[in-house]
């Protein structure tokens, strides 16, 4: 059975993420993409304590993010995650966020580098996770 090839994880607005105003504060929004990401490689069957004992580590190279409207406290959030771009040893994901509603509240274009840790070089990505990738692109 083929994965779908875009992904989601659903999160709560905690009140510990929202600023003064009672809205999400734009770094967690990163988090909850960071953490989406993290999900999608769960499901996949990739879990980031092996990849760190292989010196595998996937690191942000850049990204742009567009805010189009704010999330708040108690909110129920959807963060999809979707390759659009594969290459030997970076992807990049676009990633959405949006409410119980179906608001588009947050998109982002993330670029992700595979490097190994022990010299923060590039690394090509290994062939078994690769091939899991192309599956879902």
């Amino acid at each position: 059975m083929k994965p779908k090839s875009t992904f989601e994880w659903l999160v709560r607005v905690y009140y510990e993420d929202t600023d003064a105003g009672g809205i999400v504060y734009h770094a967690n929004y990163l988090k909850y993409m960071e953490r989406a990401r993290t999900e999608w490689l769960r499901f996949l069957g990739f879990e980031q304590d092996e990849l760190l004992e292989q010196s595998i580590g996937f690191v942000v190279k850049s990204l742009n993010m567009e805010n189009i409207q704010a999330a708040r406290f108690n909110d129920k959030l959807s963060i999809f995650c979707q390759i659009v771009e594969l290459k030997r040893a970076s992807l990049v994901f676009e990633q959405k966020i949006l409410n119980e509603q179906q608001d588009l509240l947050v998109q982002a274009l993330v670029r992700v580098a595979c490097v190994d840790l022990s010299t923060m070089r590039p690394k090509a990505i290994p062939k078994n996770m690769l091939g899991e990738f192309s599956s879902v692109v």
